[in-house]
């Protein structure tokens, strides 16, 4: 069962591609800062991910008009996330969990994503400045998007 809400949420660092290369990036940097919102998804260039995730970037405004900072997560490759996100235009930051530890650790393994092996559930977290889940979300099908509503009221509470 994925982390739920009042539990801390584990740290983590995985690598995103930058403008300048490879760039890593740590969870708990952003403790004591700002609240985090956590994106998981199976599979870049896949439609229902692309969708969400282009969906969610033009709503990118309201979630830093929050104060959060929003991540997507996938196991693919930080290069292929840069290719799908640059031919998408995806604005969200993409971080790669090419090795599937943040998967295990949020509890969101797909054991085997259409014949491939595994991969991320489809899944939300909020985590707040004390490094708290407030809002944790596992879509009960692939194709069904996690409640950015429901995401964004979550943030307002949280403020």
């Amino acid at each position: 069962m994925a982390l739920q809400v009042g539990e801390f949420a584990p740290d983590f660092s995985l690598l995103s591609m930058g403008k300048k290369g490879l760039e890593e990036v740590r969870l708990f940097d952003h403790i004591g800062r700002e609240p985090v919102v956590l994106l998981f998804v199976p599979g870049a260039f896949t439609g229902v991910c692309t969708a969400q995730l282009c969906h969610d970037s033009g709503g990118l405004d309201a979630f830093e008009g929050a104060g959060a900072v929003v991540y997507g997560i996938s196991v693919d490759s930080a290069f292929a996330q840069w290719a799908w996100a640059k031919q998408s235009g995806i604005k969200i930051k993409l971080l790669s969990d090419f090795k599937h530890e943040v998967v295990a650790l949020y509890d969101v393994v797909l054991e085997d994503f259409a014949g491939m092996g595994p991969s991320s559930l489809r899944a939300a977290f909020v985590i707040d400045r004390e490094g708290m889940i407030r809002y944790s979300e596992v879509t009960m099908e692939l194709k069904e998007i996690p409640d950015r509503d429901a995401i964004l009221r979550c943030l307002t509470e949280i403020g």
